[in-house]
């Protein structure tokens, strides 16, 4: 392995910080107001080169404006046919057809607002202490920065734990979970499926990255094994689903099929 990809194999090996996303975008927020600050304290060749570079990005900026607008504004043609026919009353012999596409866009947009109505909207908000517990560590036992998962949490088939030293969230070997009992709500049958994943907590962000499953978490399931397929025949491969019980003091993950 080449020296200079060390930084990749480190963060293959152990991913990212928990925080990263939220300091990238502070970083990318302060960035103007740093440059600012550069522009007004450089002095001589530096300020010269910087003066330089942002102009140039300026002109970059600008000349994407300009094509941009010059995309969205179509030129009309000087040559007109004759016995050629105004724009607002090209549509005035094809009513049928325009009432056919009306109609449909309606349709696709009930369908649309239907598709992530879920049996159960509302859910109790679950607070950081309910889903964490404060771990001693050290040989004073004085530091607290571990936290014990209490909820039931999912991870992959190639998941492996970070040493004791390094590992921030502990989640409990016996609160995992890799399979749900699925009901699928027009054929009124339950079927017992692997997750693929979690979609959505509705709690936090935090405790979906962490994969915690509480009641009302979105899902994801693979349900090859039911046979659906859509319209084209492909075969349907992972779908959306909602737990619709508590899987900490039930012991199994009960969910409903999003259809």
């Amino acid at each position: 392995m080449p020296q200079n990809e060390y930084m990749e194999r480190h963060r293959k090996l152990y991913g990212r910080r928990l925080d990263y996303d939220e300091r990238k975008r502070k970083k990318e927020a302060r960035l103007p107001k740093e440059r600012a600050r550069k522009a007004q304290k450089l002095r001589g060749i530096k300020a010269k080169l910087f003066n330089k570079e942002r102009k140039n990005e300026k002109i970059q900026i600008s000349k994407a404006i300009k094509a941009h607008q010059e995309k969205k504004c179509k030129k009309r043609s000087e040559n007109f046919d004759e016995g050629a026919i105004p724009h607002y009353l090209l549509d005035r012999g094809l009513k049928s057809n325009a009432k056919i596409l009306s109609s449909m866009i309606k349709q696709k947009r009930k369908e649309k607002s239907g598709k992530w109505d879920v049996p159960i909207p509302k859910v109790r908000a679950q607070s950081d202490s309910e889903v964490f517990r404060e771990i001693k560590t050290g040989k004073s036992k004085r530091k607290s920065w571990k936290r014990l998962i209490t909820k039931v949490t999912f991870v992959g088939g190639n998941f492996t734990r970070k040493p004791p030293k390094f590992e921030r969230f502990i989640r409990p070997s016996g609160l995992r979970m890799n399979k749900a009992h699925v009901t699928h709500p027009e054929l009124k049958t339950t079927f017992y499926l692997p997750i693929i994943g979690v979609k959505k907590n509705p709690n936090s962000s935090m405790l979906t990255s962490l994969g915690v499953i509480t009641k009302g978490t979105v899902i994801e399931v693979n349900i090859s094994d039911l046979g659906l397929v859509t319209q084209t025949g492909k075969v349907v491969w992972g779908k959306y689903a909602q737990v619709t019980n508590n899987p900490e003091n039930d012991g199994v993950i009960n969910a409903v099929l999003l259809l």
